[in-house]
């Protein structure tokens, strides 16, 4: 039977799970592939609708009961965290009384945004879809906006400005690499143990000939120049999506009790923290 996989187009998911989706992961089974933005595989998981999925960090604790945390596969590190953009020239301190587009209420972009923003948060939130949140920007449908992945490369193209880059606040405020997509496996479908060596033989080959997924990746990166879906891929698969490690654990503790300390999401239970090394 073959394994249900929903990941974002994304270089850094097209590269990692390249070799695993083309059968090229001795014993994993055969893979059909779903691709969507995050927003929507984080109500996808929420119904069970998949095997193996990419979600936001934000998510986990609505998906713990059903899914295991693979400890590799997705996206943490430095320096690659969410911007709130705003149009050059806006002259703007902070968002008080602005209207911010965000592209998704249970992403990881949106919660550090709401952590960061606690003290002076915006008069209205519009959920857009991602690729339509720049151009809303600097057509100032929307006085700023919170983006990710390869848009820190490109937001200078809409004319605009970084009001605050999020991974830097959280790095400085905790010292830790921002948790941004995790991957998960559904439990009773997927052995986690299993899934978790998959993974990292997909990941272990990505690396060791980035040619072999390069068509596949380019297929899938939505008009991206070839220079920016290299810097995609630098920056986003790294020592993390082979082992999130004690800092990649510790890094998603902080946030999710951070946000549970704020009310932002469920508490997360220390059988819960338990569970996410399965």
């Amino acid at each position: 039977m073959a394994l249900s996989l929903a990941i974002s187009p994304c270089p850094n998911d097209t590269f990692v799970f390249d070799a695993l989706v083309h059968g090229r992961v001795p014993g994993a089974p055969p893979v059909e592939v779903t691709f969507a933005d995050v927003d929507v595989t984080n109500t996808a998981a929420e119904r069970g609708a998949f095997d193996l999925v990419k979600v936001s960090y934000a998510a986990l604790p609505w998906l713990l009961d059903d899914y295991h945390l693979l400890p590799c596969g997705g996206a943490l590190g430095r320096g690659c965290g969410p911007l709130v953009l705003t149009r050059a020239g806006a002259d703007r301190a902070d968002l008080s009384g602005a209207t911010v587009a965000v592209p998704g209420d249970r992403t990881t972009a949106y919660l550090l945004f709401r952590l960061w923003s606690a003290g002076q948060p915006p008069a209205r939130i519009e959920i857009v879809p991602f690729h339509e949140i720049m151009p809303g920007v600097a057509a100032g449908r929307y006085d700023a906006g919170l983006v990710i992945h390869e848009a820190r490369f490109t937001y200078h193209r809409h004319g605009l400005t970084a009001l605050v880059d999020l991974g830097e606040w959280w790095e400085a405020d905790t010292g830790l690499p921002i948790p941004l997509g995790a991957i998960l496996a559904r439990k009773g479908a997927v052995d986690p143990v299993a899934a978790t060596g998959w993974v990292r033989e997909s990941v272990r080959q990505a690396w060791a000939d980035p040619s072999a997924s390069r068509e596949y990746v380019l297929a899938h990166a939505q008009e991206m120049e070839p220079d920016v879906v290299d810097r995609h891929i630098d920056l986003y698969v790294n020592e993390f999506t082979a082992d999130l490690g004690d800092a990649g654990f510790a890094a998603v503790e902080a946030l999710l009790g951070r946000a549970a300390d704020a009310g932002l999401v469920p508490q997360t239970s220390s059988s819960r923290a338990t569970a996410w090394t399965s």
